[in-house]
């Protein structure tokens, strides 16, 4: 049997992955201007508190060079600060400013309506779908 690209699980997981991060970066860059590093970035950093480049890095599967610029740009924007880390000179801290905490409250909201969108269009095969994507993460996600 002859290798079928299009029905390669992880080529089709990453096809959709891109899909739907496109689909969804219309909502908030319409009302925000955001790219999609930065939403990453201003989301994990809502959800994380303060956290270096590197851990972001790694969370959100971003190079450190793509993190590291759109935290410049978020910065600019007065939307996160930058400053040393204490224990380790070599890595630079991001924090949320309160209006970028603001921007991201206003963010979830969209999240939350475009995730509950998704759902609907899974209808009632939501939950399988869920399931398998907390086996094939290796985790659990919240549900």
């Amino acid at each position: 049997m002859a290798f079928e690209l299009d029905s390669f699980l992880p080529y089709r997981l990453n096809v959709v992955a891109q899909r739907i991060s496109e689909r969804f970066s219309k909502r908030y860059a319409a009302e925000t201007g955001l790219t999609i590093p930065e939403w990453r970035v201003l989301a994990h950093l809502y959800r994380s508190g303060e956290v270096s480049i590197r851990d972001i890095n790694t969370c959100i599967n971003l190079d450190k060079s793509i993190v590291s610029r759109a935290a410049t740009r978020l910065e600019s924007a007065g939307l996160l600060h930058k400053s040393d880390n204490n224990a380790d000179r070599r890595l630079i801290v991001l924090t949320l400013t309160p209006k970028g905490e603001e921007l991201m409250y206003r963010l979830g909201k969209i999240a939350d309506e475009f995730q509950a969108e998704m759902l609907k269009e899974l209808g009632s095969d939501a939950k399988h779908f869920l399931d398998g994507l907390a086996r094939l993460s290796g985790a659990q996600l919240a549900r």
